[in-house]
């Protein structure tokens, strides 16, 4: 059986040796599009043997099994040239004509992205340590996917890059409480690598009875990611779960005008993880009527998605503690979603799930389209007994939430849950930070240090990236 956790372990201590893949970030970037023309063109040749009919958009002489293919084919300058200047230069200007949307995912790709190793000799050691991985293997596909999970989840430690991932429990919870059917058109406008929608399909695929159903989950399940890293990654993930041209849109969900969408656009479930703490560029808050623009990120993605559901739509989205309270704009927007909305659920995660590149409260809200809100349930996820925080190698699990999915059907006040109704929250300025009433003064205090424990770690962090600025700038 393939080692493919080894394989690809020793591809990335190769590209350490290259002056070009230096850090974590470039070293990511790099596997990103190789990994990509390699699952992108395996999956093509499975293709062309199931249908006679099935063309692939990538010219013959440019498929990775023709110039990547012989482990003792051309290395050194040879490969750098040929990847520089013919591979790289031709796909990125790929026939678009025919509207093949599979040419448009490699256009997007290619485009969008560099060849940065330096040395040919280490970029052919690289391609031979991936050719030892059969995507059309099941077992290595499975395997793989383990991989891919964890690859992902590396993108925390890799700067700014961390924003992209989801914890895959998160993910998958919120899946299977916003409960996608057959047939249903399912959104995430900031998909990042692709953790709903991949949850999604996979949740859709469990259920599916035809091959229609199964072809149309593609169709239906789409996403939106404006970073070339994350589009490129979402990609190949879901290539990687059969989804032959995944309906994921490059560009900026906030820089469409609001008044631009039609009936048609509208679906049947969001479910995002919006990013926030971000500040919106190009004046992308005048696409927003007047009353609700603001330079927060996530407050605007929260409106987007409200006008994006169908009446009768559900969605389910993770917001910061931020977002849940302020006043002005945060309120009145706050007052849109609790009118337009039935807000009924609002679970408060733990500080640390999203560890170590974050460490704000986080909330998951789930609400219906087209009913006032009258009554929200909270529930406080609590951390696993012994622990005092989540971190890379004890992250959050899917089992954790066995005891709130069953509270989910039969709901009752409990020391984890209460009850607050719309009159409450009106009088209180549409406050939605609404601390469990249940909670002992000792477990405040606990939650007090917690705090305060994060604070250190933040400024430790800080004096981290001033000295590396400091050194950077030769101060």
């Amino acid at each position: 059986m393939t080692n493919v956790s080894g394989i690809v372990k020793s591809a990335r201590n190769i590209m350490r040796q290259d002056t070009g893949t230096g850090s974590d970030e470039l070293r990511i970037l790099q596997l990103g599009w190789m990994l990509f023309l390699k699952i992108f063109s395996d999956k093509d040749e499975e293709l062309e043997l199931l249908d006679d009919s099935y063309r692939s958009p990538i010219p013959a002489e440019l498929r990775w099994v023709e110039w990547a293919g012989d482990d003792e084919g051309m290395t050194g300058d040879e490969l750098l040239q040929f990847v520089d200047r013919k591979l790289f230069p031709a796909l990125s200007n790929i026939d678009l004509s025919t509207g093949n949307r599979r040419a448009v995912l490699v256009h997007e790709v290619f485009a969008n992205n560099y060849n940065y190793m330096k040395s040919g000799i280490h970029l052919r050691q690289v391609i031979n340590k991936l050719n030892k991985i059969d995507f059309n293997s099941s077992k290595d596909l499975h395997l793989f996917g383990q991989i891919y999970e964890t690859f992902l989840s590396e993108l925390q430690s890799a700067g700014t890059l961390g924003e992209f991932y989801t914890p895959r429990a998160i993910t998958q919870f919120m899946t299977e409480m916003v409960a996608p059917k057959q047939g249903e058109t399912v959104l995430d406008p900031a998909c990042g690598t692709g953790g709903f929608i991949t949850a999604v399909i996979e949740h859709l695929k469990a259920s599916a009875s035809s091959v229609a159903e199964r072809e149309a989950i593609g169709h239906n399940v789409r996403g939106w990611e404006y970073k070339p890293l994350p589009y490129m990654l979402a990609n190949t993930n879901l290539i990687l779960h059969d989804i032959i041209t995944p309906s994921i849109q490059f560009g900026d969900s906030l820089q469409r005008p609001l008044s631009e969408y039609s009936r048609k656009d509208r679906v049947d479930v969001i479910i995002a993880n919006p990013p926030f703490g971000g500040v919106v560029s190009n004046n992308n808050e005048n696409n927003f009527p007047q009353s609700y623009r603001t330079k927060e990120s996530a407050d605007l993605f929260l409106i987007l998605m409200m006008h994006l559901m169908k009446d009768g739509g559900r969605a389910a989205i993770v917001l910061p503690d931020g977002s849940l309270t302020g006043d002005g704009v945060k309120q009145r927007i706050r007052q849109k979603l609790l009118e337009d909305c039935n807000l009924h659920t609002i679970v408060r995660l733990p500080n640390s799930v999203f560890q170590p590149y974050a460490s704000v409260a986080t909330n998951l809200l789930f609400f219906t389209k087209g009913e006032p809100t009258k009554n929200i349930w909270y529930y406080e996820h609590k951390l696993p007994e012994g622990y005092k925080a989540y971190s890379k190698t004890k992250p959050i699990q899917l089992a954790e939430f066995d005891t709130l999915k069953q509270w989910w059907v039969k709901r009752e006040e409990s020391d984890q849950a209460w009850q607050v109704d719309i009159d409450s929250i009106k009088v209180n300025g549409y406050n939605l930070d609404i601390k469990n009433p249940h909670r002992t003064e000792e477990e405040q205090q606990h939650s007090s240090a917690e705090l305060l424990n994060m604070l250190g770690k933040s400024f430790a962090k800080s004096d981290e990236l001033l000295a590396q600025l400091r050194k950077e700038l030769g101060a």
